[in-house]
């Protein structure tokens, strides 16, 4: 049996655990290879700014997904601002992966500028000013959590009367941009190129999908 309800100050042991394999085998697995510092971007932040807006999925009394957002993107630090704060709280030019994924960041961008190339940036449009990110765990694929955390989540916008909400996926992780597609998301945009990131030894891309409530 699934269930979805908004996050308790008790579960935050869980979920950051739960945050360690959700997504184990995704081309959105790590930034850098740094777990504690990248919970903090994506996980911790919403926790601990955006509570009501954290919807967590328990499968036969277990936490197997949770879904973070936010209603505002401007109400709330941008991503980059986020990555730029626990790159110097953890001080990750100075441990060995993530110094070198922020070597190959900067070298990534350096062609992507050489060759006129776009390359991944926060996303701002006052259509679609709420975001979210989902993980579920592979062993809860198939029970409706994924589902039922989405429409949770639609809920609260609409409760809100938010006019819309965006997301940044990668273009590849195709399996994940069908799910979005199925709960109302369409592509919006260019698929510029995120620097630093490898799947399969592969450049990624960034997909930006968008939702509104009409």
């Amino acid at each position: 049996m699934t269930e979805v309800r908004t996050f308790r100050e008790g579960d935050r042991a869980e979920l950051r655990e739960l945050f360690r394999r959700v997504s184990e085998g995704a081309p959105t697995a790590s930034l850098w290879g740094h777990e504690e510092s990248e919970a903090a971007i994506y996980l911790q932040a919403y926790m601990d700014l955006e509570p009501e807006s954290l919807f967590v999925a328990v499968v036969d009394g277990a936490l197997a997904g949770y879904l973070a957002g936010s209603l505002d993107h401007s109400q709330f630090p941008r991503e980059s601002e986020r990555i730029a704060r626990a790159i110097r709280k953890y001080r990750l030019v100075l441990r060995p992966r993530p110094a070198a994924f922020l070597a190959r960041s900067l070298l990534d961008m350096g062609r992507a500028a050489v060759r006129g190339e776009a390359t991944a940036s926060d996303f701002t449009d006052e259509r679609w000013p709420a975001h979210l990110h989902i993980n579920v765990a592979s062993a809860a694929r198939g029970t409706g959590a994924s589902d039922a955390l989405m429409h949770a989540w639609f809920r609260r916008l609409r409760d809100n009367g938010s006019p819309g909400c965006h997301l940044l996926t990668l273009a590849e992780n195709t399996r994940a941009v069908r799910f979005f597609e199925r709960m109302g998301f369409v592509k919006h945009g260019s698929t510029p190129l995120v620097p630093g990131i490898r799947h399969d030894g592969r450049r990624v891309h960034q997909q930006t999908m968008v939702w509104s409530p009409d």
